[in-house]
């Protein structure tokens, strides 16, 4: 694995993680609020996902060891286009997303707009960020995040101070050409499943959506259910 350091379109530094096997196909992992490439959770998926592509995967502003402020999906888009951009400075035959939570806001909204996706993964999207339930005082959303804890990664969270306006994924994704799969926690106690069904119904491209029975939020559903989450994936990017 390679790190190196990309510049936004605003001057904003990203530091990604490149799983670099020089293959012709990369998949561009995106985590969540609070989520970060080098946490337990996405070393893990990355490491799922190199075992058949080449992988890059990406800390947004704001997060670990990136620069600038997180917006909640506001400024984001051009933390995965300098990371698109890289991909195809590499002279990929496809590029890949697959993001979770609010990164697979972001994958949503910047498939929504460019040419150069050839598929994506959509784990736990909320269709708004205004109506994101996050009911945080359920034990399915703080038992999992204690489970997650890492100091490093909480401290390195920088969240930007004044609200900016955001694009609404729901009001973008009937705009998306490309195959997109849709994976959901049917006990999801952050993104409810409502917010996924809603999103797939309004899409017209190829699309897939899977439910997790008893499944909770977005990189949870890899690590509760590996097996049948590694093989949704790989099915779905081979296909």
């Amino acid at each position: 694995m390679e790190n190196y350091s990309l510049k936004t379109k605003d001057d904003v530094e990203i530091a990604i993680n490149y799983y670099n096997g020089e293959r012709d196909s990369v998949v561009i992992v995106a985590p969540g609020w609070c989520m970060t490439k080098d946490s337990n959770a996405f070393s893990k998926i990355a490491d799922f996902f190199a075992k058949s592509y080449d992988v890059i995967s990406f800390d947004f502003r704001g997060h670990g060891k990136s620069g600038g402020f997180y917006t909640f999906t506001a400024k984001e888009i051009m933390d995965m286009d300098c990371v698109v951009r890289f991909a195809r400075k590499n002279n990929y035959k496809k590029i890949y997303l697959a993001g979770f939570s609010l990164g697979a806001a972001m994958a949503l909204i910047y498939s929504s707009k460019s040419r150069f996706i050839d598929k994506v993964i959509a784990v736990s999207a909320p269709t708004d960020f205004s109506k994101i339930e996050n009911k945080m005082w359920k034990k399915e959303a703080w038992g999992e995040t204690f489970k997650k804890f890492e100091f490093d990664r909480f401290a390195s969270i920088r969240p930007y101070p004044i609200p900016l306006k955001k694009i609404k994924p729901i009001d973008v994704v009937d705009k998306i050409s490309v195959p997109t799969l849709f994976i959901a926690g049917e006990k999801d106690p952050t993104v409810c499943p409502w917010h996924t069904k809603d999103l797939y119904n309004k899409v017209r491209c190829f699309k897939q959506y899977k439910e997790f029975p008893n499944g909770c939020h977005a990189e949870d559903l890899f690590l509760h259910f590996p097996s049948e989450f590694s093989n949704l994936c790989m099915n779905w990017l081979s296909d």
